[in-house]
């Protein structure tokens, strides 16, 4: 093993980041043969030769050995491709999007098919996103992206698709064994982990039998500091506004008096955050993966193939939230004492004994995913048949929540007049509570009954829930090819046909934990202070810094214990039916997807590419429960109350696609691409689920009967070899989007659970927008230097926007990753800069949600000691930088979060 090797398992940054391939093993005009990566130098080298070579709009990133990606995942490993970028909610990549558009506009392939996802946050809901952290780096062979398509390959992109392929047995030695050790340390967390990996493969003499097996663990805990608000509200709701409670007058009642009164008479319609506080988040993930590939080549006509991929992963997570509820419709709206507004925003807030809550969420969550692919094809005198059959599944989301809610009154002031750079503070005046476990205790519920012999009379006090959220995603498919190869200007012609039955299922389960009276206080569940190290790097005061956690699994053993329940109260048990809540978030989508396609290929002196046209035919239900039995207290709560229904929906779509190369010259390629795209809804979005917050009145759901998305792309590009190694390229695209999806808000009644009674909801639902454009350009520079240096860099222009001028989600209006390299000898380094600028994420509640711009530095370094043993050191995250997530404008910041640096050491090894 090389320099090069050792190199490549300590970062990402060694890999061929800018690259374009042809396009899969079944067109030979557009196949990109392997790449063999012995260094940084030698793989740009090499990526430049297929991207030269290329028909198709593509970039590559390839390893020779399993297991050389040191990123966290594979989205990790690709973000230095011009367009390609990633949201790093939770400190690392788990959405890709490309060339500006949503990640659930982009799909993701396992050796060119469906591999079944599944997400572990509660709060997720089941769509065409991939979730990236289900794929160890380890078992990759080769990542393709593909920026313009081919009628060939599976439709249902409209900004790129990412195509993952894992190593072929007949490809590797006779004998194969490799193994690496990384230990990885979080200066957050301040805990370190190790990483393993083991790779083995055997074929015979004759090449004509081999098998490949692998396995690979890694473990991260990880920890996740913050401030978050939740929601917002105008300013004229502490002025008896809100029509839930006309009585929550502050003026009213004599707390906003002088200037305060004067300035919120003068601003209604200024907006403040509904709450805001502290975010500690702490997850333990471990993520453990096994591969089989067998092949079998008995002649060279005849190939055969048998994958398998196998992936167990844990997320259980404890998240602590500790923060003021200054928009708490029955407790704080009456409870204003002073206000600053500046530019129609509540950048300063006082309250008399207002409401602060601490909620407490353990989950466990684990997914798993089993995939199984086998594909045949051979190749006669002139032409070639192939065919592929599969099955993938994946479960996953949160197997269990025990959510704890502990309450208090007292007088504070939250302040945003330093954001962005200081995002809030939260101070409270006579005696800090944050500091003190004993000041916050569970709604103990209100009446002149007597809760300890009975709930006559008594209203129960909500103290949290329990609740099961589990996803399914599968996926059956299979296909078959037929190409033709021949002398002339159109040298293949290649048809096929596809079919997908596709299922997505999410079930959801709980029930309501009720306290009668003699609450208990959070003082109960072994209080301490958070780590000395909290919120390093937040400009916040040191009671914000030093408030206390508590011993997550203590409060979910006490709930499922039922120790807080009155004798007379029967312990209760997690139901379908027991809360429309719940009931409403079961949903099944199921497709079943037709394709056929035509592909002519071509070349001549000059010229060469492909034309193709691709049919699909797509049907799908949509099945969820249906409220039948209507009360004045909401639905009822068994299964007798509720009906599952369906709904039904198809469509056609008839997809041409170009792509033309053209060598204007020995050094300069011209190249063009047009085509006709289209991209289904989120499984989530078509589902007829529904779920409400009754705390804070908003809610959200599906729409059945959306259109898919429909795009027609435009692409051009050059490249410039003007000397060796080296290459310089711009691209320019458009994309006319139709039937865009986005979130709107609108008022809508139901039944609140908590205040029993019915009341106005902001419910937020999918919906066919109108049409998108997105415009712009990348351009990509690479060269090696004297001495051993070099440079990669590259910039991507998007401007993208709804009809209505809407924002569209994931977009980053500029990029830029800039990758300085130094190989000499046994000793290579790499440092990797990336940016990108603010981008919309959605609407939430009635706002616009956007992210602020982000920075991100990763380094690595390597050594081979012999060509066998080598030690690479790496850091990622090294600014520890912040995500910073805020509603219409950085002085209302919703989600500001930083995870910490990643240290790594990789010893790898090979037998």
């Amino acid at each position: 093993m090389s320099i090069r090797h050792a190199l490549l398992a300590g970062s990402v940054s060694a890999l061929a980041l800018v690259a374009g391939a042809a396009a899969a093993q079944d067109a030979p005009a557009t196949t990109v043969d392997e790449v063999v990566v012995t260094g940084i130098r030698a793989s740009l080298q090499q990526s430049i030769d297929t991207k030269r070579n290329a028909n198709a709009i593509i970039d590559v990133v390839t390893a020779e050995d399993v297991g050389k990606f040191p990123s966290s995942n594979v989205a990790e490993a690709i973000t230095i491709i011009p367009g390609v970028t990633v949201d790093r909610a939770f400190g690392q990549g788990e959405k890709v999007s490309i060339l500006g558009t949503d990640p659930a506009l982009n799909r993701t392939l396992l050796n060119g098919q469906t591999v079944a996802s599944a997400d572990w946050f509660i709060l997720d809901q089941p769509g065409r996103t991939f979730n990236y952290a289900l794929l160890a780096p380890q078992i990759v062979g080769k990542v393709e992206v593909y920026k313009s398509p081919e009628a060939r390959i599976d439709e249902g992109s409209i900004g790129g698709t990412v195509d993952v392929s894992t190593r072929r047995p007949l490809d590797l030695g006779r004998h194969t064994l490799s193994g690496a050790v990384t230990y990885l340390y979080n200066d957050r967390s301040e805990s370190g982990d190790a990483q393993l990996s083991v790779l083995g493969g055997w074929r015979n003499e004759d090449r004509t039998f081999g098998v490949l097996v692998s396995a690979q663990r890694a473990a991260d805990d990880l920890r996740r500091d913050g401030l978050e608000a939740y929601g917002t509200i105008p300013a004229s709701y502490y002025a008896g506004g809100n029509a839930e409670n006309p009585g929550g007058n502050s003026i009213a009642n004599g707390n906003c008096t002088g200037a305060c009164a004067t300035t919120l008479l003068a601003n209604p319609n200024a907006k403040g955050l509904n709450a805001f506080g502290t975010h500690f988040f702490e997850q333990s993930r471990e993520r453990n993966s096994y591969t089989v590939a067998a092949q079998w080549r008995p002649n060279d006509s005849l190939d055969l193939n048998f994958d398998w991929l196998r992936i167990d992963a844990t997320y259980d997570n404890i998240n602590q939230a500790l923060f003021a509820f200054q928009g708490n419709t029955w407790n704080s709206l009456g409870a204003l004492t002073g206000l600053q507004v500046d530019n129609n925003v509540i950048t300063k807030a006082s309250f008399k004994n207002a409401l602060s809550v601490l909620d407490i969420q353990y989950r466990e969550a684990a997914m798993t995913s089993d995939s199984y692919h086998f594909d045949a094809k051979y190749r006669g005198d002139g032409w070639d048949l192939s065919g592929d059959i599969g099955y993938t599944k994946a479960d996953g989301g949160t197997q269990r929540q025990l959510f704890g809610e502990f309450l208090n009154w007292a007088d504070y002031t939250v302040d945003f007049t330093g954001a962005p750079g200081s995002p809030g503070v939260l101070t409270y005046a006579n005696g800090n509570v944050l500091n003190d476990a004993s000041k916050f205790s569970f709604d103990g519920g209100w009446g002149a009954g007597d809760p300890s012999v009975g709930p006559t009379g008594y209203n129960a006090g909500w103290g949290g829930n329990i609740v099961s959220k589990p996803t399914m995603d599968e996926e059956t498919y299979a296909q078959a090819d037929l190409g033709f190869d021949r002398d002339g200007f159109f040298n293949r012609f290649q048809f096929g046909y596809k079919y997908r039955k596709h299922e997505t299922d999410q079930k959801m389960s709980g029930v309501t934990v009720q306290i009668y009276g003699a609450p208990d206080s959070a003082a109960m569940f072994n209080p301490s202070r958070v780590p000395g190290n909290y919120l390093d790097g937040f400009n916040v005061n040191d009671q914000m810094k030093g408030r206390f956690r508590i011993d997550g699994k203590a409060l979910a053993d006490y709930i499922e214990a039922g120790e807080y329940l009155r004798p007379w109260q029967a312990k209760p048990v997690p139901t379908v039916f027991g809360n429309a809540e719940f009931t409403a978030q079961n949903w099944n989508v199921q497709e079943t997807i037709n394709a056929v396609y035509g592909q002519a290929d071509f070349e001549s002196d000059r010229v060469r590419g492909n034309v193709g046209l691709r049919y699909v035919r797509t049907e799908s239900e949509s099945g969820g429960y249906v409220c039948v039995n209507q009360t004045a207290t909401g639905c009822g709560t068994t299964a007798a109350d509720w009906e599952w229904s369906v709904r039904s929906k198809e469509y056609d779509d008839f997809l041409p696609s170009l792509n033309v190369a053209i060598n204007a010259s020995d050094d300069l390629i011209i190249r063009l691409a047009a085509a006709k795209v289209v991209s289904r809804p989120n499984y989530a979005d078509m589902s007829n689920y529904f779920w409400l917050s009754d705390q804070i009145l908003t809610g959200g759901g599906g729409n059945p009967d959306l259109d898919p998305y429909k795009s027609i792309n435009l692409n051009a590009a050059a490249e410039w070899y003007f000397a060796p190694d080296a290459i310089l390229s711009g691209e320019i695209f458009y994309k006319k989007i139709d039937n865009y999806i986005l979130q709107k808000t609108a008022p809508e009644e139901h039944f609140n659970q908590a205040q029993n009674a019915v009341t106005t909801y902001q419910i937020s639902r999918p919906t066919n927008a109108g049409s998108a454009d997105l415009k712009g350009a990348t351009f990509a520079y690479q060269q090696n230097y004297a001495y051993g240096l070099g440079l990669l860099a590259n910039y991507t222009y998007v401007d993208g926007s709804a009809d209505n001028g809407q924002d569209l989600p994931f977009n980053s209006k500029h990029q830029v990753n800039i990758s300085p390299f130094f190989e000499q000898g046994p000793f290579s380094a790499r440092v990797t800069y990336t940016w990108r600028s603010k981008y919309f994420t959605g609407v939430d509640r009635g706002d616009n949600m956007y992210v602020r711009a982000y920075t991100g530095l990763d380094a690595t370094a390597g050594y081979a000691f012999t060509d066998r043993v080598s030690l690479t050191v790496s850091g990622q995250n090294l600014l520890d930088s912040e995500y910073y997530a805020y509603a219409n404008t950085v002085s209302l910041p919703r989600g500001v979060y930083r995870t910490g640096r990643k240290l790594m050491a990789t010893l790898s090894v090979e037998f």
